[in-house]
């Protein structure tokens, strides 16, 4: 596991993840205390995808990024740098100074399609499988479940 490149708060987006040649994850409804919202942007492509919990769409994500993607995009950065994200999403950007509106702002310049959202339970599904973990009480005894993670010790 990478430690964050900095801190973040998870109430907004408490999921984020670049796998499966996407950015996803889960955001927080900022109407709705029950409602939490799936995005994603593919990489290189940039297309985009973003709906309820329940698979209904989201009213912003009509013909560009909602701001549920762009928190999304923000939180990333704050999760794994810009470097690794813009590498990993195929984003060209420079300087020191690149943050979440210049990443947003490069991929929407290339007019990004709205992508079909196919990839939303899973995403989901494994949102919910890591808050399982926050039921457990703390050990450091091993899991099973995560046996298959590689281990972090030195092999002599």
């Amino acid at each position: 596991m990478v430690p964050s490149a900095r801190p973040r708060k998870l109430a907004k987006v408490p999921f984020v993840e670049l796998a499966d040649g996407r950015l996803q994850g889960v955001v927080s409804s900022g109407s709705d205390i029950g409602r939490v919202y799936v995005s994603s942007v593919e990489a290189g492509t940039y297309a985009f995808a973003c709906s309820t919990n329940n698979n209904r769409p989201c009213g912003g994500a009509r013909g560009s990024f909602c701001n549920h993607i762009r928190a999304l995009v923000g939180e990333a950065l704050l999760q794994y740098g810009v470097e690794r994200v813009a590498r990993y999403l195929k984003v060209e950007v420079s300087g020191e100074a690149a943050d979440a509106n210049t990443v947003t702002g490069a991929m929407v310049s290339t007019r990004p399609a709205q992508g079909d959202g196919s990839a939303a339970a899973q995403v989901f599904s494994r949102f919910l499988r890591h808050l399982a973990y926050l039921e457990f009480e703390p050990t450091t005894a091993p899991l099973p479940e995560m046996q298959w993670f590689p281990s972090t010790r030195a092999v002599a």
